[in-house]
């Protein structure tokens, strides 16, 4: 059971979450399908805090929404067809995988200031813990996991 006090929830014990929060959508690559994938993240920012009692700042919050709009956006942008947003997340971390139709995987440039454009991963790298990409039967999955206590 769960009380509510003062809109805070607190877990009597009986029925702590054992499984990480999972949450899945599609998008088609039409005109506002990324506002929608940072809409859903957001979204599941507030199931987390809501079921698991995960306490995320406003940092962290933004760091989700910029993750997600890096790796959806290259998704977007690179395949030939709809894509995935995966994200998995318990109260102290939350990782966010993307599947994309592209076999292509993305490519980590040096740091260079002067380079305009092709960031992404870069910056997904610098805010996340962990970064994976790997090619799946569908194409490809760029997976990141992000530490939500750090504010």
């Amino acid at each position: 059971m769960t009380y509510c006090l003062d809109g805070v929830v607190i877990p009597t014990g009986f029925d702590v979450p054992v499984e990480p929060l999972r949450r899945a959508a599609h998008f088609t690559g039409e005109p506002g399908c990324i506002a929608e994938a940072r809409h859903f993240a957001a979204q599941f920012l507030e199931q987390l805090r809501t079921e698991w009692c995960a306490t995320i700042d406003a940092r962290v919050d933004g760091a989700v929404q910029l993750v997600v709009s890096e790796l959806v956006t290259n998704a977007d942008r690179h395949s030939d067809g709809p894509y995935i947003l995966e994200l998995e997340g318990t109260d102290t971390s939350l990782t966010v995988a993307v599947y994309d139709s592209s076999g292509s995987l993305p490519r980590v440039f040096p740091r260079d200031p002067q380079r305009i454009g092709r960031h992404g991963l870069e910056i997904v790298r610098a805010l996340a813990q962990d970064v994976a990409v790997e090619r799946v039967p569908v194409g490809k999955r760029v997976r990141a996991v992000l530490d939500l206590t750090k504010g």
